[in-house]
């Protein structure tokens, strides 16, 4: 398993889901991690169960409260060394029921958050010349999906936040990579129907829907040393959903 003792982490969105078994991951490899959500009690309870060092409240669409809170993790733990950029939203709407707000809530969370949390992640990792990023993109962002316009368009967009920084930031130790969930069994899922359920995972070679565990698994492995020579890239752990 990765080694990650002695390594700093913050992962935005991490309350539950995806985040919070990425956290939980993170913690297993020995490394100590910050944790944020939007609410700081919840923030607060998921830290304490996850093992993180602490969970904070945030709001990834505030630019200042972004920087803010990144400053501070690498100034009270010396260095910040894995940021995962997990915070995000999905709401299905078809083409002709897409509200504005939809459009704006979507994008200013998880493009501009995305982006928010990189820049911050980027500018702290300069000072020690070497960091791992991962932002979760979706295959939906890669393939498109009906009903899913404005989150498709979102995530494709995350996709190539980390395909840009990662050519900007390879020269000062950083490396951005990204994740492409298919679907997973979480909180943002668990609208679908069974008979949703059993086609979707009849469509997997795998047979079956995703777990949050093993997309923490492959962010796990990317911010580690087995991953040192990978940038750039957009890792699908969809179960072969899209082949």
């Amino acid at each position: 398993m990765t080694d990650l003792s002695g390594r700093v982490a913050l992962v935005t969105g991490g309350t539950r889901g995806i985040g919070l078994a990425t956290v939980r991951a993170l913690v297993d490899a020995g490394a100590t991690v910050v944790l944020t959500g939007r609410d700081e009690a919840r923030a607060k309870e998921a830290a304490s169960a996850a093992g993180a060092a602490a969970g904070l409240a945030l709001d990834v669409t505030d630019a200042k409260a972004v920087s803010s809170l990144v400053r501070g993790v690498a100034k009270e733990h010396g260095k910040l060394d894995v940021v995962v950029a997990n915070a995000g939203i999905m709401e299905d709407a078809l083409l002709g029921m897409i509200r504005e707000e939809l459009v704006d809530t979507t994008l200013s969370t998880n493009v501009a958050g995305t982006l928010h949390t990189v820049q911050a992640a980027a500018r702290a990792m300069m000072r020690k010349k070497t960091g791992s990023i991962v932002v979760l993109a979706s295959i939906v962002g890669e393939y498109g999906s009906a009903g899913q316009t404005v989150y498709a368009a979102s995530k494709a967009a995350v996709a190539n936040i980390a395909r840009s920084a990662a050519k900007e930031l390879g020269r000062s130790g950083i490396r951005v990579n990204a994740v492409a969930p298919g679907v997973i069994e979480t909180d943002l899922t668990a609208g679908l129907s069974e008979d949703a359920k059993a086609e979707n995972a009849g469509k997997t070679p795998l047979g079956r829907l995703g777990r949050a565990e093993d997309v923490a698994n492959a962010i796990r492995f990317l911010v580690g040393d087995e991953a040192s020579f990978i940038t750039g890239q957009v890792l699908g752990v969809d179960g072969g959903l899209v082949l």
